[in-house]
């Protein structure tokens, strides 16, 4: 079985985990994810319950046609007290917290928010669900930090370590999950795979 976690298309704010819809750009992202979707045999769609990430796996529907389920549990991360702010007025404001959070000594909660664990206990029923189905190709549209979180737990790393996952994951790219049925494993074979968004540099989050 394929598991595709992906990330949500760019939304219309840059403020902290707002739960807002996508630009103008993000929509184009998620439609030329849906048309590279459609050559992988999509079988289901999941998303979390967050506008950008439902609507990211509305507009790739419109290609793959499959059943789309809502589920909360994969959420973003909670960034608490940091939530609705500027990256600017956190780095002042919690400064020392992100310092240390970025050290990966330890799995540190967002002041009044998640962890990685937290993330990792409520999203993995998810994918247990989804392996105990004859699905072979399933996408699942969530978030940045929600990604980490799944790909440290399935392989069994800190979740202290989940930022040495890329320096960032681009919007709508695809880490891709191997379930293997005889040996009762989940593998990791891609992770931030953005092929499809590298024909327009505007897509990209360096240019965003």
């Amino acid at each position: 079985m394929n598991i595709y976690l992906i990330r949500h298309a760019r939304q219309n704010s840059k403020l902290c985990n707002v739960n807002v819809e996508l630009s103008v750009v993000g929509r184009k992202q998620a439609d030329l994810l849906g048309k590279r979707l459609a050559n992988y045999q999509i079988e289901a769609l999941y998303s979390s319950h967050y506008y950008r990430a439902k609507e990211t796996a509305e507009i790739a529907n419109t290609h793959l046609h499959v059943n789309h389920e809502i589920r909360e549990e994969l959420r973003e991360i909670d960034f608490g007290d940091l939530e609705g702010n500027t990256d600017s007025y956190n780095q002042d404001r919690y400064g020392d917290f992100l310092k240390e959070r970025s050290a990966m000594t330890s799995d540190l909660a967002f002041p009044s928010g998640e962890c990685g664990a937290d993330v990792w206990n409520r999203a993995k029923h998810v994918l247990n669900e989804i392996i105990c189905t004859d699905y072979k190709n399933v996408a699942i549209v969530t978030h940045g930090g929600t990604i980490r979180s799944l790909v440290a737990g399935v392989l069994g790393i800190d979740q202290a370590n989940k930022l040495q996952f890329g320096l960032s994951l681009e919007n709508t790219s695809i880490t891709q999950l191997v379930y293997h049925r005889e040996r009762n494993r989940l593998y990791l074979e891609r992770f931030n795979d953005y092929a499809h968004l590298e024909q327009d540099p505007e897509l990209l989050r360096r240019n965003w």
